[in-house]
């Protein structure tokens, strides 16, 4: 377990609506593409000599269809509900990894809990904002070479160009770059390039992945390895556990839907510059980004008593005009 204690004898995960949608999906391909089946719906066939042949993908039938609708059904009686990856705020979550992160003397020399050292926390932090301000999905950001990354600086302001290699919703690489500028020191805790700056000059990467699989410590490993989704997750999640979080309500979409909350609440930016920074379609017949603004399992950015509330503290400052009025 996650505390270091041993799973109990005879544990068995609760069996949700989503496993059974994968486990669907997994016969519908060994039927189609393994078997050779197809994606036709299963249905029965009259020969010629008067016997019946059953024909197309048995996971795509009328049967199976109705189960799951039948399943999903039973599941909402008995109190199961959709949970999305729970979005990780700017100004209490990664506000809370930056200082940890930045403090060895916050962190265990031994034990279960000594995880990490200097470099590894440096470069999961820039996984972190990476994810959270250019909204990259973990496979984009893990995927980043060091070639990939441009630093420069203009008329006194540091900035970095990002290209991505590959993106899930620009099929023929007409990927635009992310030219991001440095943020101001109270938000040093969501800017890129300062997290970017500190990570080479101390692990002095000129080439290659820039997350590997690290080592113990403070080595990092050689080979020219990408750190995988699955590895990155569980280190982010010891490092929730870090700083006194529960990590079982966070997953690798955290960040980007942090991010995507951050610049709409914080930033005002218009759904347009969203869909467009973010890759989603601007088809606003199919609003998935209302999916990463709203979500029952994200924490409040503010009580409902305060909605009304003449004199409630303002908690953010404008980045622009220094406006802390409710309106800001």
């Amino acid at each position: 377990m996650l505390d270091g204690s041993a799973r109990p004898t005879g544990y068995k995960p609760p069996a949700t609506y989503s496993h059974a949608q994968k486990m669907r999906a997994a016969m519908t391909y060994m039927f189609g593409a393994v078997i050779g089946l197809g994606l036709a719906n299963w249905h029965s066939v009259d020969t010629a000599d008067g016997s019946v042949l059953m024909r197309g993908n048995p996971s795509v039938s009328q049967g199976v269809s109705s189960f799951m609708m039948s399943l999903r059904r039973r599941k909402t009686q008995y109190g199961e509900s959709t949970q999305s990856a729970r979005a990780v705020g700017a100004l209490d979550v990664m506000m809370e990894l930056y200082d940890y992160n930045n403090d060895s003397s916050k962190w265990p020399t031994s034990g279960l809990h000594a995880w990490a050292g200097t470099n590894e926390r440096l470069g999961l932090h820039v996984v972190y904002t990476f994810a959270f301000l250019l909204l990259l999905r973990s496979d984009e950001v893990l995927k980043l070479r060091f070639e990939h990354i441009t630093l420069g600086e203009e008329d006194g302001l540091a900035y970095i160009k990002v290209v991505l290699p590959f993106r899930k919703t620009e099929k023929f690489g007409e990927i635009k770059p992310f030219v991001v500028w440095e943020l101001d020191e109270s938000e040093a805790h969501l800017c890129p390039v300062r997290a970017f700056g500190h990570y080479i000059h101390a692990t002095r990467i000129t080439s290659g992945y820039l997350f590997h699989p690290f080592m113990t410590g403070d080595r990092i490993s050689a080979n020219d390895v990408a750190l995988t989704s699955e590895s990155f997750l569980e280190k982010f999640r010891n490092n929730l556990v870090d700083i006194g979080l529960d990590p079982t309500c966070y997953g690798t979409h955290s960040f980007r839907r942090g991010g995507c909350q951050y610049l709409s609440s914080h930033r005002r930016w218009t759904f347009r510059r969203l869909c467009e920074w973010g890759g989603w379609s601007m088809a606003f017949s199919n609003l998935t980004i209302v999916k990463y603004l709203i979500n029952w399992n994200d924490t409040p950015t503010e009580k409902r008593e305060d909605f009304f509330h003449p004199r409630r503290q303002v908690t953010y400052k404008c980045f622009v005009c220094g406006r802390t009025c409710n309106c800001a």
